[in-house]
This record gives C-alpha cells, sequence and structure tokens, in this order.
C-alpha cells in the first residue's frame, strides 16, 4: 500500500482530522512549523491508507517502525510532499525528490561513470533525480551504514515514462546477498517516487 499526498501548511488543521491528538502533541511541541506539518501529514496519509491511525517510532538509526508490528513502513517528504509505503509481511522502501536542476551540480557524487554515460539527450534532470531516489530507496532497504551511492548501488539503463507507473532495475554490492531489486517509480509534474516492496 502506497500513497502520496500534499503537505498541509496548518499544524492545528491536520490535529481536528486526527483521533488521538494526546498522542502527538508531546512530539511534536519543540518542532518547527514545517517539520511539525511534515510529521502530521505522514500520520494523517497513513490514517487514508489504513483507515486507523498507527503509532510510528523511530529506530536509533532514524528508521521508522510501526509499533504494534502490523506493518513495515518507509517514509519519505520534498518540498511540499510526504510519501508512505506500508506492508504487512515484505520490507518496504520508499523515496520522493522534488524535481530541480540542482541535481545537475551533484550527479557525479552518486552516479558511477558508466550510468551517466547512459543519460539520455532529453529528460536528463528527471533521470539523474530517479537514480538518486532510487538509490535513497535501495540504501533505505538493505539498512546498511557505510553505503556509497555511486560504487554500492548500480541502475540499469531504462527510458523514463512521465506520467504513469514504471520500472526500472537496481544491484547493491554493499552486502553479500548482492541483491537486485525492481524499482517501482513515478514521474510527476513536480517530483519523482521510487519504491520497493
Amino acid at each position: 500500500m502506497l500513497g502520496i499526498a500534499p503537505i498541509e501548511r496548518d499544524p492545528a488543521s491536520i490535529l481536528n482530522r486526527l483521533s488521538h491528538v494526546e498522542m502527538y502533541l508531546s512530539s511534536i511541541e519543540k518542532m518547527p512549523i514545517r517539520r511539525r506539518c511534515e510529521w502530521l501529514s505522514v500520520r494523517l496519509l497513513i490514517r487514508e491508507i489504513l483507515g486507523e491511525e498507527k503509532e510510528i517510532l523511530y529506530r536509533e538509526n532514524g528508521k521508522p517502525y510501526i509499533a504494534d508490528g502490523s506493518y513495515n513502513i518507509s517514509i519519505s517528504h520534498t518540498k511540499g510532499y510526504v510519501a508512505v509505503i506500508l506492508n504487512p509481511q515484505k520490507r518496504v522502501a520508499i523515496d520522493i525528490e522534488t524535481i530541480s536542476p540542482r541535481v545537475k551540480n551533484v550527479m557525479h557524487r552518486f552516479m558511477s561513470n558508466e550510468e551517466l554515460e547512459n543519460t539520455p539527450l532529453t529528460g536528463e534532470i528527471v533521470y539523474w533525480l530517479l537514480h538518486w531516489s532510487a538509490k535513497e530507496s535501495v540504501f533505505k532497504y538493505i539498512d546498511e551504514s557505510g553505503v556509497d551511492f555511486r560504487e554500492h548501488i548500480y541502475i540499469a539503463p531504462f527510458k523514463p515514462l512521465q506520467g504513469e507507473w514504471g520500472i526500472f532495475h537496481a544491484q547493491e554490492t554493499k552486502t553479500a546477498i548482492r541483491e537486485t531489486f525492481a524499482i517501482n517509480y513515478y514521474i510527476a509534474d513536480d517530483f519523482v517516487l521510487t519504491a520497493i516492496g
């Protein structure tokens, strides 16, 4: 189960639509407004997906988990949006990124020379962002420290499809498993999203 929602700008308005307000107040009281809105929007999105609220806790490394163990969860946010993926059995990972030309300044840090050589003649910003997003999703999924996105995660060549769900493949070489992943992706007008699970 996967959901994407705009981040609302009024924390009080979001709280009015949540049932367990007392459970959230102590967590959000010291957060800046922007972070508070992201945090509450995630809880509201989970309620919309599942039809009920779930308490989310965080491990020492910052990875979220559902307190009652009913679902595996991954959360992501970017300018204006939150995204959540849940699965009762399988591990999951998700990442959402705002489409921005700033990726051009950092692509050499996370893409191998081979990946860069496969860049299409048009739509390169989205192509590079999908690489970044997919590598973030793989990183979240394998949950290992010391992952070098250039060295340890490889994205196979693909042609991005605008406005519909697509799949491309990634492989990680950081763990002994050296797992291959089918990366589900979506390209909207202002964001890209990748998910595993």
